[in-house]
């Protein structure tokens, strides 16, 4: 059943870069505060770094709770679960940061990324984790789903979005600024997106 590993490699590492999809569970430091769970798609979007840690993209949207709790304790675990294939699930316990886009790390960390052009999504910040538990489990009851392709709503919505109208976007949300529970959230307005290589900085959205 249950299995602990040392590090994600092998099987492990193909099975987690192989997914459609993610889940991300984070949680404030209070003991009444809101816990969050969050899907994660968009292929391309997650990337193994080394044998103890992954990271994603952070992309727009109505909300900020992740980062957030990660702002405030660090605590975070993504699950990944097979709906195709042989039944598995995957669980990285670890402390995650929140790299935003004026952080020295940010060209580093972006390279990790180059199947998907983040300039269509409202890119906001990398989510970097630390593993510190590692475990994989059966996933039996996990059902079997087709996966036909990722969804170009959110390509459309704010690929055409710059960084003045994306901040202006995060200012009119109540929980992107702030938690639902009062946490500070997504700093606004937002440093201007690093242009790719290639690029002037004044042509990137």
């Amino acid at each position: 059943m249950g299995k602990t590993h040392e590090s994600i490699s092998g099987r492990l590492r193909d099975f987690i870069e192989g997914q459609p999809m993610f889940f991300t569970a984070t949680a404030p430091l209070s003991g009444d505060g809101t816990v969050n769970l969050s899907p994660k798609g968009l292929t391309g979007s997650w990337a193994v770094l080394d044998e103890r840690t992954v990271a994603y993209l952070d992309f727009a949207g109505s909300g900020a709770e992740t980062i957030a709790h990660l702002r405030e304790n660090g605590r975070i675990t993504l699950m990944w679960c097979a709906f195709q294939g042989p039944p598995n699930i995957v669980r990285v316990h670890g402390r995650g940061e929140v790299v935003l886009r004026d952080d020295p790390r940010w060209t580093e960390l972006i390279a990790h990324f180059p199947h998907i052009d983040s300039r269509d999504h409202g890119l906001r910040a990398i989510v970097v984790v630390h593993a510190g538990l590692i475990r994989d489990s059966c996933g039996y009851a996990v059902p079997l789903m087709a996966y036909e392709g990722d969804r170009e709503l959110h390509g459309r919505r704010f690929g055409r979005e710059d960084d003045e109208s994306l901040s202006a976007y995060f200012a009119k949300k109540d929980h992107v600024a702030t938690s639902l529970d009062g946490l500070p959230g997504l700093p606004l307005p937002l440093p201007p997106a690093p242009a790719h290589a290639g690029e002037s900085p004044s042509v990137v959205a």
